[in-house]
């Protein structure tokens, strides 16, 4: 199978170094000192679970050198899917299925208006991974998991070849019967996740422990799923309760990838995670007072600016 990473940051560097490793076919679409190191040394995953290189990688920053292939791994932060999606086009053959891996709600629809809808395949990531530096790839040693499914019958022959070479790899990968709700459910705990970590400063382990900013967690978690609900997606009715239950089994020093970019002085996913929840919330009639209360406190960070007291 012929796979084509765009983006090989933490979460393409990580499941598309895991593929390579494996034996599959994979090109890595990145660009500048990051994929200067790989096309020089490879890619080197640092995880206290699974540490591993991958030596040589096939790394390019031309898409039209790469395509066409089987599956896209579509892995770019999410301020950058428009730009990159107008350059999925010569990766796209006939059968080719694109997995979008961004956290947030939109990737699917911005790269099916870029490709075609028939192209697209809803997917979610789980995994907390970020370049170390140019070439190397940390991941944090949870879990690392893929799941996805198809908008359209046609995909489901690649998908299922898809997913059979995770397995072979080692990944844990689901293909989903409902892959819209899939995407939701990862970004109810997402966008919770990383605001509450972000607007905090703070690891998991304190804002799940303080009674005040727990609170603030398991409220952020209804008022996205209140949203799911109002824009017709059927979630579970005890979902935001299981959430919680979950992030209380999370290591104590769990970081969402927002709260690493914020320590960083990089851009931040805002628009589209608490962003997206108060912008449909709006749309649609439902309150989100915490999460436009995180939104309107990162604001002056959010381009990737330090704030100045």
């Amino acid at each position: 199978m012929r796979i084509v990473v765009m983006g090989a940051g933490g979460v393409g560097g990580y499941f598309g170094g895991m593929l390579a490793r494996a034996g599959q076919d994979v090109t890595f679409l990145a660009r500048g000192p990051h994929l200067a190191a790989m096309q020089a040394n490879g890619l080197t995953v640092e995880s206290p679970a699974t540490p591993f290189q991958v030596r040589p990688v096939q790394a390019t920053a031309d898409p039209a050198a790469a395509g066409p292939a089987d599956i896209v791994l579509f892995a770019v932060k999410l301020y950058d899917m428009e730009a990159a999606a107008a350059t999925l086009a010569p990766l796209v053959g006939p059968g080719t299925v694109v997995i979008p891996l961004q956290n947030g709600i939109d990737a699917a629809g911005v790269v099916g208006r870029a490709i075609g809808p028939r192209h697209v395949a809803p997917g979610a990531a789980y995994i907390v991974a970020v370049i170390e530096r140019p070439g190397v790839v940390r991941h944090n040693g949870m879990q690392a998991r893929l799941v996805f499914g198809p908008a359209d019958p046609a995909q489901q022959a690649a998908l299922a070849g898809f997913k059979d070479a995770c397995d072979v790899a080692g990944l844990p990968a689901t293909l989903a019967e409902d892959p819209r709700r899939a995407v939701w459910e990862k970004f109810l705990f997402l966008a919770s996740m990383s605001g509450l970590t972000a607007l905090t400063r703070h690891a998991i382990g304190p804002v799940r422990t303080n009674p005040a900013t727990r609170a603030l967690l398991a409220e952020s978690l209804a008022e996205t799923a209140a949203v799911a609900a109002a824009v017709g997606v059927r979630l579970p009715a005890d979902l935001p309760e299981r959430t919680l239950a979950f992030v209380d089994g999370l290591p104590e020093g769990a970081r969402s990838s927002m709260l690493e970019d914020l320590d960083r002085g990089r851009r931040l996913e805002l628009p589209w995670l608490s962003g997206a929840v108060v912008r449909l919330g709006n749309a649609n009639g439902v309150a989100t007072p915490v999460h436009r209360a995180i939104a309107a406190a990162l604001a002056l960070q959010a381009d990737g600016m330090p704030a100045k007291g």
